[in-house]
């Protein structure tokens, strides 16, 4: 059986706007601003005056689905805006030091298992990374980006065929948001 009219609603905190212009979703707070797409033919996004409210003419599972997962970026974006992502992650080495540097908006890692060449990332734009000792902090107000970000720092320095448990030189991730 199908629910005609189904709804639901997401709270927008003070210090936050969010607009819709076109599919194009907003959200400004005191952290910057946020901008996704959000469009579909079955979902119809309103913004209230401190609300969002999503509506589906005719739900059926498939649209419930999409509606939760909308509901979810935006959630995600509004508390993005209000307070950093930050991700952790710990450089554990063995018999070669490794060292990790931040130089003209890249990642420079040294002295991997003993390599003569750096290995070297790119760091994406919106995303701020700082090295302290041994520990790696990576904070952006998009989740997506910040996470994209720490996972290519945990990749970089990846060796295929070796077990972690036994050979534990690399980047790891050590604390995630939420």
């Amino acid at each position: 059986m199908k629910i005609t009219q189904y709804t639901e609603q997401l709270e927008i905190p003070e210090g936050v706007t969010v607009a819709l212009n076109e599919g194009i979703v907003i959200v400004k707070g005191k952290n910057g601003e946020l901008h996704r797409e959000l469009s579909s033919k079955k979902i119809n996004i309103s913004i209230g005056k401190s609300e969002v409210n999503f509506s589906i003419p005719v739900m059926a599972k498939a649209e419930k689905m999409l509606l939760g997962t909308f509901k979810s970026h935006i959630k995600n974006m509004i508390e993005g805006v209000q307070k950093n992502y930050k991700y952790s992650l710990k450089i554990c080495s063995g018999h070669f030091p490794m060292n990790a540097a931040v130089t003209n908006n890249q990642v420079v890692v040294k002295n991997f298992i003993g390599e003569k060449k750096p290995r070297v990332l790119s760091i994406i734009k919106g995303v701020t990374v700082k090295v302290d000792g041994e520990v790696i902090t990576v904070e952006s107000n998009d989740i997506e980006l910040a996470g994209m970000t720490a996972a290519a720092i945990e990749r970089l320095v990846s060796r295929t065929g070796f077990d972690k448990r036994v050979f534990q030189q690399g980047i790891y991730i050590t604390e995630k948001p939420r």
